[in-house]
């Protein structure tokens, strides 16, 4: 097996990415170009993983039950386009050779140990432990992206972004990967840069990444199971991560305003903003300028989100952290300001029903 994956990135390494990386005039900077092919056919298990083992438990166990899938068809798209070009990946071995060329051409993070950087090279005990500075990498990674992703809904500019990936009605094992561009890239300079900081070589970004995108994608899932009550509290499982999706209670209005974990809910339940034991309840927004997202096309999708970005960037409520709205105008209005009520889009009796049964 492994022999077999060897070759497999062998070919597309002499077949795709050299040539690519040669064209560009990258090759002495970007790094093997083999780990580039690596994590190319990483991604592509990625999505076949995605369709041949949680897209099916969609159908067997599904927390809510649609009469067609319309809504989550587009997801698709958006899942092939980050996994094989726009995810962090990409942006960090965008940064690496930039990393190499302000220190003057030569490699970074090549494990040498003139050169090495990050925690290995700063807690040089860490080089005879892989597998314990790996855990810690990757615990690094989870609590930066839990504290990024508290900034995506606090701060009302990154909000107009990052609500085209909650304005989704029929979440699914495909979501994960419905968001703004602007908002993508955003996100993966935030987690390349953490990853150049402490050293992270691009293979294991890679495994990272695989293993960060695949919980992710099953946390999306429309499946009506969890990983029980221990293991709850330390792994987000689909069950926790639809509380985070739920469309706004007028009732109980910070009630969504929970479980951001990407991975480890452990960070949820330390900071406080763990939500347990929650009935199943419907996906999306309220607000009617965020949820017309679901009857747009890719490219006006990406303009929508942007127009609300650009509206919330020059105005003094797009700084001010809180829930917000979105006017005809694009621009913010925070929802301590509105009746919630005349935020919440009725679900028709197909969507009640779907609901119900979850």
């Amino acid at each position: 097996m492994q022999e077999l994956w060897s070759h497999a990135v062998d070919a597309l390494n002499a077949y795709a990415v050299t040539p690519f990386v040669d064209f560009v005039h990258l090759h002495q900077l970007a790094g093997d170009p083999r780990e580039i092919a690596e994590a190319l056919l990483i991604a592509i298990v990625q999505v076949l993983v995605i369709g041949l083992l949680f897209r099916p438990l969609e159908s067997l166990v599904p927390a809510e039950h649609w009469a067609d899938r319309r809504h989550t068809r587009i997801d698709r798209t958006y899942t092939l386009v980050m996994l094989l070009g726009l995810n962090p990946l990409f942006a960090y071995l965008v940064l690496t050779p930039l990393a190499n060329w302000f220190a003057g051409g030569v490699p970074v993070a090549t494990g040498s140990d003139e050169i090495a950087t990050g925690l290995s090279h700063w807690v040089p005990w860490f080089q005879q432990h892989p597998l314990l500075l790996f855990f810690v990498y990757y615990l690094i990674y989870d609590l930066v992206y839990y504290w990024m992703h508290r900034a995506q809904h606090a701060i009302p500019w990154w909000w107009a972004l990052h609500s085209m990936h909650h304005s989704q009605r029929q979440m699914s094992c495909w979501t994960n990967d419905r968001g703004s561009y602007v908002d993508g890239f955003l996100q993966s300079m935030v987690l390349a840069t953490v990853a150049l900081f402490i050293g992270i070589e691009p293979d294991q970004f890679a495994l990272l990444l695989f293993i960060a995108e695949l919980v992710q994608n099953f946390s999306h899932a429309n499946v009506r199971f969890g990983f029980g009550r221990v293991l709850e509290r330390v792994f987000v499982d689909p069950k926790f991560h639809r509380l985070h999706h739920m469309i706004v209670d007028p009732e109980r209005p910070r009630l969504h305003d929970c479980n951001y974990g990407q991975v480890l809910s452990i960070w949820d339940v330390l900071f406080g903003t763990a939500l347990y034991g929650e009935p199943p309840r419907r996906t999306g927004v309220g607000d009617p300028m965020v949820d017309v997202d679901n009857e747009r096309g890719l490219v006006a999708m990406q303009w929508g989100a942007f127009r609300r970005f650009w509206g919330a960037l020059w105005t003094p409520a797009g700084w001010k952290l809180g829930d917000v709205a979105f006017g005809p105008d694009y621009k913010p209005v925070p929802t301590a300001h509105v009746d919630l009520h005349q935020f919440v889009i009725e679900p028709d009796e197909e969507s009640a029903q779907g609901a119900a049964a979850g």
